[in-house]
């Protein structure tokens, strides 16, 4: 694919230029909530006032307060609020569409997949979803959205980006895999997230970090989406992994690994990893390894099914078929005994393999498989700010925080698919759903 450049930038500014006029939040804006999960984990409280101001929360105090002249009120007493959900693995430039996708790629630019990208961010963050991890897109592109949603030119979630996933030649994230051998030679030439060797991995992680990467992402294991057969075993070797964890960590960033096998989590667990995604394949002694180490999990529970459904439908290539049986199979039974385990447990569903804005659906199964519902909404705000080392802006509704909320019509305490049916949805003071009507964006 080209370069991001001209092209790009005409688009981003389009947009900007076109709903420039008003993109302000109130000043200050009280919100009355009838039930208010201020801090996931711990006991909702009943009648509450949140008071924000300038975009981030100021207060929250018991019952309903009057609002400050010139204050906007927001009317929530008959619903359940609680703080905007994070999910920990999205591909938010991947189209809903498999088949369409790989039919129209060789016709397709980072520009047309951008206008997909800006469409799966709206739905994303109407989906209560009001901050989101990416973990494999162009730099290029994803660090412009993110930008151009920051500014307040599109609607959105925070994103934190990872830019490309760093994978060894032939692995998981090799975009040449079965390609015929012009465009493998073109696609591998042009690529900066192949690696092979410690030295290579370390100029694979900078390259992502100097292009905007905020967190590494690498494949540590084979892939059911990559169109390479080979299983879901471990891909890379020790010193690689090692290589990559610690320049990440050099940098300032948090590290993950995608990692089915049992021989490639263990692997990039002893690498130093902060979180492994999928974790497949484990047994007691990996589980104990996550807790030696401290690391992560985040399940991506919705995948599987997801991707079984696609390749039995001839909407992805041949080799993932026999993965994706492989897969879930095997991993719903796993992440029940990881629950159980009482190993950390991060949000994120892999989105992109499933669909956009239907992020939440992913609670019920963690429910279905042993979470109960206060835990799995803990897994998706405080214990995802934590690993993402945000806990200071995000993950609870609290005095200096970002004002991101959103509400429900009833406790999902009681009944966690109620996460699936926001009614109202705020990112850093501005609303952009209310009671299941979409907001204008920009507001006025």
């Amino acid at each position: 694919m080209r370069r991001l450049s001209v092209g790009l930038a005409a688009i981003v500014l389009g947009l900007a230029c076109a709903g420039s006029a008003g993109a302000q939040a109130f000043k200050v804006t009280v919100i009355h909530a009838g039930a208010l999960l201020d801090r996931p984990g711990q006991a909702p409280r009943g009648a509450s006032t949140v008071v924000i101001r300038g975009g981030k929360i100021e207060s929250v105090r018991d019952g309903f307060v009057a609002p400050e002249a010139g204050a906007a009120l927001i009317d929530l007493k008959d619903q359940f609020v609680l703080p905007g959900l994070i999910d920990m693995h999205v591909h938010i430039f991947s189209d809903d569409d498999k088949l369409r996708s790989r039919l129209e790629a060789n016709g397709r630019d980072e520009e047309d997949a951008l206008v997909t990208a800006v469409d799966n961010a709206r739905r994303t963050l109407e989906a209560g979803f009001t901050t989101i991890r990416d973990l494999g897109s162009d730099a290029h592109a994803i660090t412009a959205l993110r930008d151009g949603i920051a500014a307040g030119y599109l609607a959105g979630p925070t994103i934190v980006p990872a830019g490309r996933m760093i994978s060894i030649t032939g692995g998981h994230g090799d975009g040449a895999n079965n390609a015929n051998r012009d465009i493998a030679e073109l696609v591998r030439g042009r690529s900066d997230n192949l690696c092979d060797g410690p030295e290579s991995c370390r100029r694979a992680v900078r390259n992502q970090v100097g292009q905007g990467a905020e967190v590494i992402k690498f494949a540590a294991t084979g892939g059911v989406l990559s169109n390479v057969a080979g299983g879901l075993g471990r891909q890379m070797f020790d010193d690689e992994m090692k290589a990559i964890v610690d320049t990440g960590h050099s940098f300032g960033r948090k590290v993950t690994a995608h990692a089915h096998g049992k021989d490639g989590i263990e692997a990039a667990l002893r690498a130093g990893v902060d979180s492994i995604e999928h974790a497949t394949y484990t047994d007691a002694e990996t589980l104990a390894l996550f807790k030696k180490t401290g690391a992560y999990l985040v399940p991506t529970m919705v995948a599987p099914e997801a991707a079984l459904a696609q390749a039995r439908a001839g909407a992805r290539p041949r080799n993932v078929l026999a993965k994706a049986e492989e897969a879930a199979k095997i991993a719903f039974e796993n992440h029940i005994a990881q629950y159980k385990s009482g190993v950390k447990i991060a949000f994120g569903t892999d989105t992109g393999v499933s669909t956009h804005g239907q992020n939440a659906k992913e609670f019920k199964m963690m429910v279905d498989a042993g979470m109960s519902p206060a835990d799995a909404i803990k897994s998706a705000t405080v214990s995802a700010a934590d690993l993402l080392g945000r806990t200071a802006t995000l993950g609870s509704l609290e005095p200096g925080k970002d004002a991101d909320l959103v509400a429900v019509a009833k406790s999902p305490l009681a009944d966690v698919t109620e996460l699936e049916r926001p009614t109202f949805v705020m990112r850093r003071g501005v609303v952009h759903k209310q009671s299941g009507q979409r907001q204008a964006f920009p507001p006025n």
